[in-house]
């Protein structure tokens, strides 16, 4: 039986530029700093939290306020529904008010159950209950993201 596992941080040199390729967008796309920690992420949501790849939307268009904004990752229940936001950041970015501001103003728009914000060194995790972040002191799995 073939091995059905993504391929994770494949990269290469184009034009001077380094590449990765995006086993989810299914392209390679320029290795900026905040790009490598979306790929951590898009590896820990779906090798370790078990989020089925198909899942996940890389870069999701939202409207907020009228203006088009992109989440840099949104998890999917099976229904359609939006169940977590990930902002990222580069590792050099800390993770303040503002980053929450930012996944916040996306929550307004696709109302999920949790969010989250990442910088390939520091991870937050909130779940939203009755209109307030409760923070978490784990990463949700997919089976709890859909329970």
């Amino acid at each position: 039986m073939p091995d059905s596992r993504l391929q994770w941080f494949k990269t290469e040199e184009r034009e001077g530029r380094r590449m990765v390729f995006d086993p989810l967008r299914r392209r390679f796309v320029s290795l900026t700093p905040e790009e490598e920690v979306r790929q951590k992420v898009l590896y820990l949501l779906v090798e370790q939290l078990h989020v089925p790849p198909g899942l996940i939307a890389v870069e999701y268009s939202v409207k907020v306020n009228g203006m088009d904004k992109r989440a840099d990752a949104v998890v999917f229940g099976k229904e359609a529904r939006p169940l977590m936001i990930v902002e990222c950041k580069a590792q050099s970015v800390r993770l303040t008010d503002k980053v929450l501001d930012q996944a916040v103003r996306y929550y307004s728009a696709l109302k999920p159950r949790y969010l989250m914000l990442f910088n390939g060194e520091t991870c937050y995790c909130f779940k939203v209950e009755e209109g307030r972040l409760e923070a978490l002191d784990h990463l949700p799995d997919y089976g709890e993201m859909t329970g």
